[in-house]
């Protein structure tokens, strides 16, 4: 399992060698566009190198929400987080003994009966 360290570190390090800068000066809170300067296609670039690093795919639809370096890495590491310790940070639910005996004692719907059809 990839730690969120190596996550950010992996993601800090492709946007240093593509935008040809010191790794050191990227910071989580930098904007991809306002402080890296990266145009939409270079983000989608981006993207698309992370994708094929670390073996996902990222929809359509969530590109709007990665305008960040951070909200990358959170990102990627929620993608890349086996599905085993997602399930285990939730709780279980839980079913109210009086919901729960509700539900067993519920009857079924009667069913309508058979009528002879007048023609």
């Amino acid at each position: 399992m990839a730690t969120t360290t190596d996550v950010s570190n992996q993601i800090i390090q492709a946007l240093a060698d593509y935008l040809k800068r010191d790794a050191a000066s990227i910071e989580p809170t930098h904007h991809l566009r306002e402080d890296l300067g990266l145009d939409s296609m270079a983000v989608i670039e981006m993207l698309y190198r992370i994708e094929e690093v670390f073996n996902l795919q990222i929809p359509d639809q969530d590109l709007v929400g990665l305008t960040t370096v951070g909200q990358v890495i959170d990102y990627v590491q929620g993608r890349v987080a086996p599905a085993s310790a997602k399930t285990a940070a939730k709780p279980p639910t839980k079913t109210s003994t009086k919901t729960a005996a509700k539900a067993a004692t519920k009857k079924p719907a009667a069913k309508p009966s058979p009528k002879s059809k007048k023609a």
